[in-house]
């Protein structure tokens, strides 16, 4: 079976998001984190836990920034910001 692209139109907004998540998570994990999706809000704010080695790590408002939100907007064009919750 073909896996569509992440940015593909058809999909929901969600799996669109968890598509591009699934596509960064493997170089999180290899670091002892992980994160998971939390919500997606109407105006396209996506919400994230960082988990495991993660919390508290300098590195992670990098991975945020740099890693997470970057190719979520880059990906998925209805994506306006994306926050680190606790």
């Amino acid at each position: 079976m073909n896996n569509p692209e992440p940015n593909a139109p058809n999909e929901p907004l969600q799996t669109r998001v968890e598509q591009v998540l699934d596509l960064i998570r493997p170089g999180v994990q290899e670091d002892g984190g992980d994160f998971e999706l939390l919500s997606i809000s109407e105006t396209g704010v996506v919400q994230i836990r960082f988990l495991g080695a993660c919390i508290g790590c300098p590195s992670s408002e990098m991975t945020l920034r740099d890693g997470i939100a970057r190719n979520l907007r880059e990906r998925v064009p209805e994506v306006t910001d994306v926050i680190a919750v606790e």
